[in-house]
């Protein structure tokens, strides 16, 4: 049976801007790093994309390496759902991709090159069968490649119609504040910045991001805002056969799970039942509590995790006491 989305789709979601620009994105978008690849089941891709978008998950957003063990195959598979099932509402979805992390062997396919940029650009649209996507992000700095050529390539992408929006991933402030100068005088629409934030890292609190961001008027998205599956009651009693961590070991190890921080997640999960909230939920609810963040990026593995993250949404506010409790746990 055609799929067929849910009418009320968008009254089920709080939309929130890109900072000043006109881009609105889900309080809660669907990221596809994980549980997108050729060794995952298709139709379970398919079951979590209908969910996401009949809740009003209308950001799906992927990467020109994500679906290892080969990369790409989260944009092959995504852009066949798209086009089997869901291509009568591409113009409510915005999709992202990105380039700048290892994609293949040799000087084009990694870091941030005008060749290795656009070219990935233009392997992301053939993998997805699109003429554009909504965002294109840098997706971490490049030492080794002048800015303005960084810069350039992400202008050109959205100057020839093969991208909406330009984006960047990983910046810390002072780069950032370089990057949307020169974006800026180029006249291209910069409108998000993508970054890891989290209870249990604060990075962007201290590296002046999130205060560039605001300085700049431009939105932030977060990814990794559970901390990888570390703030839900997945571990609370150790490491689960079927976990990332047991199943994975790449993006997080073993070894992070310390009886230290097995006592914290613990302890922060007091906390999240005394507001009758799960851990996962109180942790997304913390993160879209900062005034900066746009959206929060969250992965699943099934249907379920989705509609338990959407509940985040609904969260009441912390008050001073909790953000203390939270901050003296996890700091």
């Amino acid at each position: 049976m055609a799929y067929i989305a849910s009418e009320t789709r968008f009254s089920e979601m709080k939309y929130n801007p890109c900072g000043e620009s006109g881009l609105m994105l889900p309080a809660v978008s669907l990221g596809l790093w994980h549980n997108f690849s050729v060794v995952n089941d298709f139709e379970n891709m398919k079951q979590m994309c209908f969910t996401a978008f009949d809740h009003g998950i209308t950001h799906f957003d992927l990467a020109n390496n994500y679906g290892r063990p080969v990369p790409g195959s989260a944009e092959v598979n995504f852009g066949k759902i798209l086009h089997e099932e869901m291509s009568a509402h591409r113009d409510d979805m915005i999709i992202s991709t990105k380039a700048g992390h290892l994609l293949r062997e040799g000087p084009y396919g990694n870091w941030g090159s005008r060749k290795s940029l656009l070219s990935s650009l233009d392997l992301s649209l053939r993998h997805l069968e699109l003429d554009y996507v909504d965002i294109f992000y840098h997706h971490r700095p490049d030492p080794n490649t002048p800015l303005e050529e960084t810069m350039g390539a992400l202008n050109q992408a959205v100057k020839s119609g093969k991208a909406l929006y330009a984006g960047l991933s990983n910046y810390d402030g002072e780069l950032l504040l370089r990057a949307s100068a020169i974006l800026r005088e180029l006249k291209c629409p910069f409108v998000i910045n993508q970054n890891r934030y989290s209870i249990f890292d604060r990075t962007v609190e201290n590296n002046g991001l999130l205060t560039a961001a605001k300085q700049e008027k431009k939105g932030v998205i977060v990814f990794s805002p559970l901390a990888q599956g570390l703030l839900t009651d997945r571990y609370l009693g150790g490491i689960p056969e079927d976990s990332r961590i047991a199943v994975n070991g790449v993006s997080i190890k073993a070894d992070i799970l310390t009886e230290e921080k097995l006592a914290q997640i613990r302890a922060l999960n007091e906390i999240a039942k005394e507001r009758g909230e799960s851990l996962a939920q109180m942790a997304l609810a913390w993160v879209l509590r900062e005034s900066a963040v746009t959206s929060v990026l969250v992965g699943a593995s099934k249907p379920s995790q989705i509609l338990d993250n959407l509940k985040a949404i609904h969260s009441a506010p912390f008050s001073d006491e909790e953000l203390r409790r939270i901050d003296e746990i996890s700091l």
